[in-house]
């Protein structure tokens, strides 16, 4: 039975009748969301050794693609915000009246993220092709369904940007969706990659899991995201023109809504960096869990390495390449923890353990 016709049959439930024992994969979406149920306990050792019916190490590579586009997209999306293009090109959705103006100055900025924008939407939605016709959990398939909702909202949130000549508010959600849309595909590289489904769900009972700590983090890091979006999108990014001090001051005076936002992002960038420290300390804990605590030290650095960013483009009068920079490393802080918190969730596989996809498909089929 080849692995696609497993997939198929784990869609119809029909996979029982498999006398290869494809037909533990209709049980995949139990697995995944209630992994401590008795049937799960009982039949996953036999699951175990066929998981890799559900492994698809092709669509984890593209998977892995669109991750790397839509954290270039962010990079070009930083760049036209930096250097002031958003306006550049003043209607949407062509340029000019036309599908490819001249690229020069701003145009090159707004236009070529445009352009980026609408190979990341293609992308995403043949991702989401593939994994709703060859992955049997339906968590997973949802995700990618939500992944390619928000891309796509993404896109008309870009549009009205233009439209409406740049309101904060649409601005800065714009700007929020684009990290929420990028955490998301890292979602779905985790969960399709091969060392994620040769594991077993952690056993509650094991002790105390990282997974609060770094899933508390991840928010802490969205929320601080979006405060620096307003900052960007409000032009607040200077209200308080020196660092670390705020007008020689630890405290500055708030007389303006702009002044008051600054200070908040800055007072809650510590507790950012102390969350994920705390995070990144829980996940070491445990030395068998590399997998875990590799990603959320990541993280810690590179938030300590954020609030630098943050200084850097405070003290440079908002320069493009710090302050470029400082969106595009708070993606990637977002993004390990997202790895971290989901890897939390798996129990750690022995040394040694390999998944035989080449002779386990050979058997199936």
């Amino acid at each position: 039975m080849p692995a696609t016709a497993g997939f198929r049959a784990a869609r119809r439930g029909t996979a029982a009748k498999a006398p290869s024992g494809a037909h533990l994969t209709g049980m995949a979406p139990l697995f995944y969301k209630n992994p401590s149920h008795p049937r799960c306990l009982r039949a996953w050792p036999r699951f175990q050794r066929n998981a890799p019916l559900l492994d698809d190490p092709w669509r984890f590579r593209f998977t892995l693609l669109v991750a790397a586009a839509m954290l270039l997209l962010l990079v070009a999306g930083g760049l036209v915000t930096s250097t002031g293009s958003g306006l550049a090109v003043p209607d949407w959705p062509l340029s000019f009246g036309r599908l490819l103006p001249p690229m020069v100055g701003g145009v090159l900025f707004e236009h070529g993220h445009r352009l980026i924008a609408g190979a990341v939407g293609l992308l995403t939605l043949i991702l989401a092709v593939v994994t709703e016709r060859r992955e049997p959990r339906r968590a997973v398939r949802r995700l990618a369904r939500a992944a390619l909702g928000a891309e796509v909202l993404q896109g008309l949130l870009g549009g009205l940007t233009v439209l409406l000549r740049l309101p904060p508010v649409v601005s800065a959600a714009h700007a929020c969706l684009a990290q929420a849309c990028f955490a998301m595909v890292v979602a779905l590289l985790v969960v399709t990659a091969r060392s994620w489904i040769a594991s077993t769900p952690a056993d509650p009972r094991a002790g105390r899991s990282p997974f609060g700590p770094l899933a508390v983090a991840a928010g802490a890091v969205y929320l601080q995201l979006a405060l620096g979006a307003i900052l960007r999108h409000t032009g607040a990014g200077l209200a308080i023109p020196d660092f670390p001090l705020a007008f020689g001051r630890l405290v500055p005076p708030f007389d303006s809504f702009d002044v008051a936002a600054h200070f908040a992002h800055r007072v809650f960038a510590v507790v950012v960096l102390a969350l994920v420290g705390y995070a990144a300390l829980r996940a070491g804990r445990d030395r068998s869990r590399g997998d875990v605590a590799v990603p959320a030290r990541m993280a810690a650095t590179l938030t300590l390495l954020q609030l630098f960013l943050g200084g850097a483009a405070v003290l440079s009068r908002l320069a493009v390449v710090p302050t470029t920079a400082h969106v595009v490393n708070a993606a990637l802080i977002l993004a390990a923890l997202v790895i971290a918190a989901l890897r939390s969730r798996r129990a750690p596989l022995p040394a040694g353990v390999a998944l035989p996809v080449a002779a386990a498909r050979g058997s199936a089929a």
